[in-house]
């Protein structure tokens, strides 16, 4: 498991300084996918960080939850499967929760303790879910955001049709095109991000570089090896003892 942690303010939430926690699972891990076993499910979640999931149904779009500082248990669990792909909060009693086997996920975190999690697919950063996320992000009072990026599919390993990729282009310019292992045209998925983070004004303080297709014995990867199963990227705010 890859993991970072960021210090921000004291006196955000709770008593004690404060820190955002990032964690982004591997096969050790588990598997994180929302329709898994769900006892297996909540131990592995409660491995990972022993407090409340707020997880999505992911569907390659951008819309955004925001879990409100108001919101009571029922209303929390009434989010849970909710269909989008980025939440954000001020709350430091929730873990915020993305899943994948390639797609790109994303932390995100403000200095004044606004936090957010995004899956972002190629579809998803074509519908901009990350200017989506960090306007939300502002919305509730975000100023300077902070960006770290889970694991995802390498370019060398992601060969893309002729058609989408223009359309990617279109949006992010050349950057985004590479080469895959056997020389055809590639999705640089990492740049794609990176240029979505930065036109938003995100500072992308780094992440994994793992690819997802290139590590069978890691990670999850559904589209090299159509596996059913997800790790996940988790941020939440945590307090010193």
């Amino acid at each position: 498991m890859e993991s970072w942690s960021e210090t921000l303010g004291n006196g955000i939430g709770s008593d004690g300084p404060a820190k955002v926690e990032i964690r982004c699972t591997e096969k050790a891990d588990g598997d994180l996918s929302i329709d898994s076993d769900a006892d297996r499910l909540d131990a592995n979640r409660r491995q990972i960080v022993d407090r409340p999931w707020i997880w999505l149904r992911q569907v390659h779009g951008n819309r955004v939850v925001v879990v409100s500082d108001s919101a009571n248990p029922d209303e929390l669990d009434a989010i849970l499967g909710t269909e989008a792909d980025a939440i954000v909060t001020r709350r430091d009693d929730v873990a915020l929760a993305v899943q994948s086997a390639d797609c790109a996920t994303i932390a995100l975190w403000s200095d004044d303790g606004v936090i957010g999690a995004v899956h972002a697919g190629w579809r998803g950063l074509e519908a901009d879910v990350v200017g989506a996320t960090v306007d939300a992000m502002r919305s509730m009072g975000a100023e300077t955001i902070h960006a770290r990026t889970g694991p995802c599919i390498g370019v060398e390993c992601y060969e893309f049709g002729a058609t989408e990729l223009r359309r990617m282009v279109a949006l992010f310019g050349p950057e985004v095109v590479g080469r895959s292992a056997e020389g055809n045209d590639a999705l640089d998925v990492r740049r794609a991000v990176s240029l979505s983070l930065a036109r938003s004004g995100v500072d992308h303080a780094g992440g994994s570089s793992r690819c997802s297709a290139c590590q069978p014995h890691e990670l999850w990867s559904h589209r090299s090896r159509n596996e059913k199963q997800r790790q996940a990227l988790v941020v939440w705010i945590g307090h010193d003892e």
